[in-house]
């Protein structure tokens, strides 16, 4: 079997499938590319004393915009208590007040149960505990290795063709997992790294594979506003810790509402922007203790010339997660037979229209661990023929403009239908291209405003969960 990707995702399918043999194809060192080691916020799971599976449910379907599939959030959700004591296993620290871990609360969330590592580099200690279990695992090769293709036969997945500096490889396989990450990359700014373009669901999209909800792409309201296209996150648990929006006379704008579900908190954050504001996070009530809490997000600043204890944060918004993706089932099977998805590039039902906070990590373990089971419970079957030509290269420059003009925090009919006009002349010859004319068409499609699909002058609302 095959894994595509050395994210959470990835490297907990790799060491689920143990002892059976697995390739993991990353670009390049582990850790290296991976939004994985990016993530600051934490993981979320009902530990408290105070808290319940049933209350994190609650709360998954509501920031969901009634568009979670409850099945999946009741399986993701209940198994999050569990995957912590695999990861403390695994050799995860989480941070803890004395013998108990230590819970943070984060926006939209009913109670702490934000597990964090280190204060704010919790998917960094997630990675360096598991790479550190998939090098020492014997059964599982590693290749610095870009997959291009994903070739299918008449029975589903017969292999994977690899490109490694100028040598093509080819891979036969029955099995290939996308654990490839997100789509931030196709906007002008991203809080993911730059190379997250939407591959895995190029490759997808090349194989036939169904996708579902790419309209729902959900903006950070608190990237770092600086020159460049990959903008360092300020954390959500910023706010959690006190943190308020104001602008550049120092007036509070959002009326109580800093912790409101992401979508909410970057529509209110960009129309104060787009009425020609400057926004800042105010974070000078957390004080001293903001370097001993946020020691990653505090060399950030410091690196901008920014002392958080003393100075407002500059941000803005910023493409962020990607809701929809590959469909799969419990397991991460996909509509094509021997290809599954787990982590980002996946569509579970969790996250409906709006990403809950800190269910991210959350899902890439427990369903990159449930794939990777699935896929080593399978018969290997004789190789088959691998032979095909290789797609053209994706090139994300073209798009991200049109991205961010006409799929952004807030859009119309009119901008997404001069975007699809545009991605479809320039299809043919990028995938990039193609995966974005996908995602406009899917925000054409869907006609009312909900989750973190926004159009201008519509009326946002939830249905029931």
């Amino acid at each position: 079997m095959i894994i595509i990707g050395g994210g959470v995702a990835g490297l907990m399918a790799a060491l689920a499938a143990s002892p059976r043999p697995v390739t993991l194809l990353n670009p390049g060192p582990l850790g290296a590319g991976a939004a994985s080691a990016m993530s600051q916020g934490g993981l979320a799971a009902a530990l408290g004393a105070d808290d319940g599976v049933a209350l994190h449910v609650a709360d998954t379907l509501a920031a969901g915009a009634g568009l979670c599939e409850r099945a999946a959030v009741e399986r993701i959700i209940g198994a999050g208590p569990k995957l912590v004591e695999t990861l403390l296993r695994l050799g995860v620290r989480f941070d803890r007040h004395g013998d108990a871990l230590a819970l943070g609360l984060e926006a939209a969330h009913a109670r702490p149960r934000i597990l964090h590592a280190n204060g704010d580099q919790t998917g960094a200690e997630i990675m360096r505990a598991l790479i550190a279990r998939v090098q020492a695992t014997p059964s599982i090769t590693i290749m610095q290795a870009t997959a291009r293709k994903i070739v299918i036969g008449d029975n589903g997945v017969t292999g994977v063709l690899a490109v490694r500096g100028d040598e093509v490889v080819t891979l036969p396989t029955d099995n290939v997992l996308l654990a490839t990450g997100g789509i931030g990359g196709l906007f002008s700014h991203t809080t993911n790294p730059e190379g997250a373009i939407g591959h895995g669901l190029m490759l997808a999209m090349d194989a036939g594979a169904a996708l579902a909800d790419l309209e729902f792409i959900q903006f950070h309201p608190t990237a770092l506003d600086v020159a460049g296209a990959s903008l360092p996150l300020i954390s959500e648990a910023v706010r959690g810790e006190g943190a308020r929006f104001i602008d550049e006379t120092g007036a509070y704008f959002m009326h109580g509402g800093d912790l409101a579900p992401r979508d909410v908190v970057a529509r209110g954050v960009f129309a104060h922007v787009q009425a020609g504001h400057a926004v800042f996070l105010d974070a000078r009530g957390i004080g001293a203790r903001f370097a001993t809490r946020f020691p990653a997000i505090a060399a950030i600043c410091a690196r901008a010339g920014i002392d958080p204890a003393t100075q407002p944060i500059p941000v803005r918004p910023a493409a962020h997660y990607h809701m929809g993706g590959v469909v799969v089932d419990a397991s991460g099977r996909s509509s094509i037979e021997g290809l599954y998805a787990a982590g980002e590039v996946a569509r579970t039902g969790l996250h409906g229209a709006n990403r809950l906070a800190s269910n991210s990590l959350l899902e890439a373990a427990i369903c990159g661990e449930a794939a990777g089971l699935a896929m080593a419970g399978l018969e290997a079957k004789r190789p088959r023929d691998v032979r095909a030509g290789l797609p053209p290269l994706p090139d994300a420059g073209p798009v991200r403009k049109l991205m961010s003009a006409h799929l952004g925090v807030l859009r119309d009919a009119a901008g997404m239908e001069l975007a699809v006009q545009a991605f479809a002349g320039m299809e043919s010859k990028n995938p990039a291209a193609g995966l974005a004319l996908r995602i406009a068409l899917a925000g054409l499609a869907r006609k009312e405003s909900v989750g973190a699909h926004a159009l201008a002058g519509g009326k946002q609302f939830c249905r029931a969960a």
